[in-house]
């Protein structure tokens, strides 16, 4: 093994499914990939192999440990902020295995890996702590260990230690291990309980603890009980402050059971049985440190000189391994130099196995041939490292560090090798976590490697896989795998893709073709075992396909500009990185209102969620559209941030909300309150300031600073964080709105989003309103003012003018006349024009989108078929082409015949088979379907075809429909265009026209032509070539095909 040998004596850690009494010094906490809590349901994940890589799904042949039992209680949102930890006494390697570990070591491996180490550590800290380290935290988690007796002398017994993983700004790896931190939560304080019952109480709560933990050998479950002086966030108080007692307990997961015990009740001497409502109980340990640190994801971090030690037993493989006090930790805010980004180390990652024919590699049976490597610093242009692994001989790559060898065993250790000494940051790839990293570790479980799977940062640590589902209404069941590398930074560019952008195709290839014009090496993967299996010229050519598959996820990564845009989402919303790809929205607004409470002395209920997810209030207004095609310009006023406005305007709040009921009792003056218009009261901000309105104001201030500061940059790294931060302020001020409306999330208030929706149909009224009353020839205006449409936040007006200009400068005048009828910071901007404009119902126009008078910008559409997804090429084709006839060149009758002209192509059987795909997502397994559907049975029929190419949960399935027997349904004429293709089997040209074709045409041309549907969809251009349509029914469908002689026509048998 290249790298720092390990001591046989010294401990490794397996995974351990559950908690187990404490023998052994250690634990850690089981976190998703190094995260701060155990999550027991995934992320939105890419979908399956099919959907990525490689057009197959990956098998499941089970996990190196079987995953842990949940708590049958718990729902799934519980789950999402719970912490768990595992205890390393079961997971420790026995002597013989960690000597495995010296064994096998080539040591000209080890000289060609040692060249891409990290830098050397300067001598001062190598030797010393004689200055201050700083570093660029990447990953956060947590382990259990022995109290540090050095810098904690007055306690012992197990704690918890933070671990925090970065990067400083010379590219030295340091882990930072934070001790003193203790898991706490608050319940309000009984009235009348004095210092004597507080100390009952606890001595109580300590025996029930006890008894539900059993196994636990801690010498003190209840560490404290502190009377405190907070206030609740739920409501208007009139009070400052209420008493709360802060229950500090000794580990992470005992916050959990503590909860459960106060929230089923406790019998307290002197006050009987009492059931608590609990208050921060439900937050992951590393974010609850985060937040009382004052640290934010992906931020920089000082450790003063003096005020750490270097480890005395070194735990990890980072170059500086520190201990410190969690008080004496300096985070730096993101300005000035501590905007930067530390030069991580980015290792993009590919592999390839020798599947068998008609089946889809299995890591119990198919061997991994090449592993390719492309290893870059953060913000470079190009890898430093480009590496590719190969069982056999390889002939060589210009400008590739090839390494062939003779066994999968020794490709499977020296990419374990290289992990170690590159050390990488970030690894990223393209559909990692649910095939590659997975099939590397069973792989090697199967060939018995124990040593393989010690990838992460943490010594003689073994990387965890589990099978996890995540269920959600947006992307439906998705299974995968969670994969854990303890202070590594997993980025699966498929995950992200999917989760940030809707396409038609998710593959690797659809991907790169859409953002960066490049695709992958053109190798089907039933030749991959062919190559393989020739010479070293074939694997040459299989290696450049290897290394292309790693090439452009790290293109993508660069493109997409995701580190800075992560990294700047963690700063704004304060969450760990790892959060951004496996958690929801609701994580980083409740991470942003436990800061701001903390600031005020407010503390957030744990309150479960109300009701099933189904509960619903009346949403934004849409005006009535004025269908029809506008030949003069149509001004558009919008909204700037509506519903983030709204909130501030109006001091929307859960702690300036106040109940019916209270109203009265609280003698508030009615000048003091907002009455909503759905109902509501609030207090106006001289009697409260709310906290989500200065969350607000703070993101949209940022952003805007964010956006000057962009304008005047010229440094590309310093714009692209700046570019990063204003978008990531933008989504995170919108999503303050939906955290409050989530009626299954962290902190439901349906009060605050009905609120801000019946504010939102009231300013749409009300602008529509002064509009159509101040624009009129009796006002001295050249035409009435007509409002055509109005959507969520924005108004189409018809000034009347021929201009573009005119509507431009009426436009402007009708923003600032309404913006000073609504309280700031509302307001009302004039933002472009449209013309012509193309209106055809609610939410679906087209039209040319002007800013300049002098030229239009874009032709611009909604709701139309030029942008949904799940519609054929031909239709996207067909209309664009139409709406640019139309709106562009003016050409109303060019735009006819170019209809009739493709009409009769696809008739006749002249357009192309490409350009008839359908996709849809698979959301389900087809029996959780409640109708059948096209794709859905297609999914079925392949399977059952050929599970090696057959789609999965969470592809999308490309199909075409066949022609078959008279009054078959759709989904039974749905087929795979490749094998349409390979059996030369007829199209059915008549469905596309009826079901694809005529509804979007005639929504179109309705507006402008009389008799749309007489004109286009009849006439000699709708004569077909005709096809003789397979027959399936009578007594054909006994028949049996059966092969004869080309020549003479006998039947051969055989």
């Amino acid at each position: 093994m290249a790298g720092t040998p390990i001591p046989p004596s010294q401990p490794s850690r397996l995974s351990s499914p559950h908690p187990h009494p404490l023998s052994h010094s250690r634990s850690t906490a089981m976190s998703s990939g190094g995260r701060g809590g155990k999550r027991r349901t995934a992320p939105p994940q890419a979908p399956s192999a099919a959907a990525a890589k490689r057009a197959h799904p990956m098998p499941t042949t089970g996990t190196p440990q079987p995953p842990p039992p949940a708590p049958p209680a718990a729902t799934a949102e519980e789950e999402d902020m719970m912490d768990e930890d595992v205890f390393l006494d079961e997971a420790i390697l026995a002597e013989d295995e960690a000597a495995l570990l010296l064994l096998d070591r080539d040591e000209a491996l080890a000289s060609r890996l040692s060249r891409w180490k990290r830098p050397a550590l300067p001598a001062d800290l190598v030797s010393g702590c004689s200055r201050s380290v700083a570093f660029q935290q990447l990953d956060i988690d947590y382990v259990i260990g022995e109290s540090h007796r050095e810098l904690l002398p007055n306690t012992s017994g197990p704690a918890a230690i933070i671990r925090i993983f970065g990067v400083t700004k010379e590219g030295h790896s340091v882990c930072c291990q934070v001790h003193g931190f203790e898991p706490y939560f608050y319940i309000s304080c009984p009235s009348g309980m004095g210092p004597d019952d507080i100390s009952r109480f606890q001595q109580a709560l300590e025996v029930r603890m006890k008894e539900s933990n059993r196994s636990s050998n801690v010498p003190r479950f209840v560490k404290r009980v502190d009377l405190v002086q907070k206030q609740t966030i739920m409501h208007y108080q009139t009070q400052k402050s209420q008493s709360f007692l802060k229950i500090v307990v000794a580990l992470p997961t005992m916050v959990a059971s503590c909860r459960g015990i106060l929230e089923r009740g406790i019998t307290i001497e002197g006050f009987g049985s009492k059931s608590f409502l609990t208050y921060e109980s439900n937050i992951l340990f590393a974010l609850r440190f985060m937040i009382d640190c004052n640290i934010v994801g992906g931020n920089w971090i000082e450790v003063p000189r003096g005020k750490y030690r270097k480890a005395a037993r070194i735990m990890s493989y980072c170059q500086l391994e520190l201990d410190c006090i969690y008080s004496d930790l300096v985070s730096h805010a993101a300005e000035g130099e501590y905007s930067k980004m530390a030069p991580f180390r980015i290792l993009s990652f590919d592999i390839e196995c020798a599947g068998r024919k008609g089946h889809f590699p299995e890591p119990t049976h198919d061997p991994v041939i090449q592993i390719a490597n492309l290893l870059t610093l953060q913000g470079e242009a190009q890898p430093f490292v480009r590496n590719v692994m190969t069982l056999k001989s390889c002939s060589p790559i210009v400008g590739v560090d090839v390494m062939s060898f003779d066994t999968e065993r020794d490709i499977l250790l020296a990419w374990r090798d290289l992990i170690r000494e590159a050390d990488p940051d970030i690894i990223i790839g393209y559909n990692i976590c649910k095939f590659d990293l997975p099939y590397l570790i069973e792989r090697a479980e199967v060939l018995k490697i124990v040593e393989f799977p010690l990838l992460g940062r943490i010594r003689n640590s073994r990387v965890r896989v589990r099978d996890t589902t995540f269920n959600s209404r947006q992307y439906g069941v998705r299974e995968s795998k969670d994969v854990t590398v303890e202070g590594r930074v997993q980025f699966d560019l498929l995950q992200a893709v999917q989760r940030d952008y809707k396409l038609s195709s998710y593959s690797l290839n659809s991907v790169s073709a859409h953002f960066l014009g490049e695709q992958k090496e053109d190798v089907h993967h039933s030749i991959i075992s062919d190559l393989q299996n020739g010479n070293s010229e074939t694997r040459r050519r299989l290696a450049v396909y290897c290394l292309k598959d790693a090439y452009l996820p790290q293109r993508l990564l660069d493109k997409l500009m995701y580190i800075y845009n992560y990294v700047e989402m963690a700063r704004v919303t304060g969450v760990p990185i790892s959060f951004l790809l496996s958690r929801g929205q609701s994580i980083k607004v409740l991470s942003q209102l436990l800061r701001k409470a903390k600031q005020r002395n407010l503390v957030i209920p744990n309150i479960k969620g109300q009701g099933s997810g189904q509960d619903t209030f009346e949403g934004a207004t849409v005006l009535e559209a004025r269908a029809g095609f506008y030949e003069k310009p149509i001004a558009t006023l919008d909204f700037a941030s509506l519903y983030p406005s709204i909130m501030m305007a109006h001091n929307l709040c859960y702690c300036t909300l106040v109940p019916p009921e209270d109203v009265r009792k609280l003698n508030l003056p009615p000048e003091s309150l907002y009455k909503t218009p759905s109902g509501e009261i609030f207090v106006k901000p001289e009697l409260q300031k709310g906290i989500l309105p200065e969350i607000l104001e703070e993101l949209l201030t940022a952003r805007k600073r964010a956006k000057a500061d962009l304008k005047e940059a010229k440094d590309p790294f310093e714009r692209a964080v700046l570019d990063g931060r204003q978008l990531a302020l933008k989504i995170s001020a919108n999503s303050v709105y939906g955290f409050t409306g989530a009626t299954v999330g962290q902190l439901p208030c349906l009060e605050i989003s009905s609120s801000v929706t019946s504010y939102g149909r009231q300013m749409i009224e009300h602008t529509k309103k002064l509009v159509e009353d101040k624009f009129t020839t009796l006002g001295g205006y050249e035409h009435n003012a007509e409002v055509i449409y109005g959507d969520t936040d924005s108004v189409m007006v018809q000034f009347g003018v021929s201009t573009v200009e005119d509507a431009m400068k009426l436009g402007r005048e009708a923003a600032d006349y309404i913006s000073g009828t609504f309280i700031k910071p509302i307001k009302l901007e004039f933002e472009k024009v449209y013309f012509p404009y193309l209106l055809i119902s609610k939410k679906r126009y087209a039209g040319l989108y002007w800013t300049n008078p002098e030229k239009f910008d874009k032709m611009d559409t909604k709701g139309i078929e030029t942008v949904r997804r799940d519609n054929c090429l031909l239709v996207k084709n067909l209309v664009t082409e139409c709406l640019h006839k139309i709106l562009v060149d003016r050409d109303v009758p060019g735009a006819v015949q170019y209809v009739k002209n493709t009409i009769s192509d696809l008739l006749m059987n002249r357009v192309d088979l490409s350009l008839l795909v359908i996709t849809k997502g698979l959301t389900k397994t087809g029996e959780d379907y409640a109708v059948k559907a096209a794709h859905v049975e297609l999914a079925e029929r392949m399977r059952k075809r050929d599970a090696a190419t057959a789609p999965t949960v969470g592809d999308r399935v490309p199909y075409v429909i066949i022609k078959a027997a008279k009054g078959a349904k759709a989904y039974e004429k749905s087929e795979d265009p490749i094998y349409v293709l390979d059996n030369n089997i007829p199209i059915d040209p008549q469905y596309y026209l009826e079901n694809q074709i005529s509804k979007p045409l005639l929504r179109i041309f309705e507006p402008i032509l009389k008799n749309a549907s007489r004109e286009l969809l009849h006439g000699s251009h709708t004569r077909a070539v005709s096809i003789s349509t397979p027959s399936n029914s009578g007594i054909m469908k006994f028949a049996k095909k059966q092969l004869t002689c080309l020549g003479c026509k006998a039947v051969i048998s055989f």
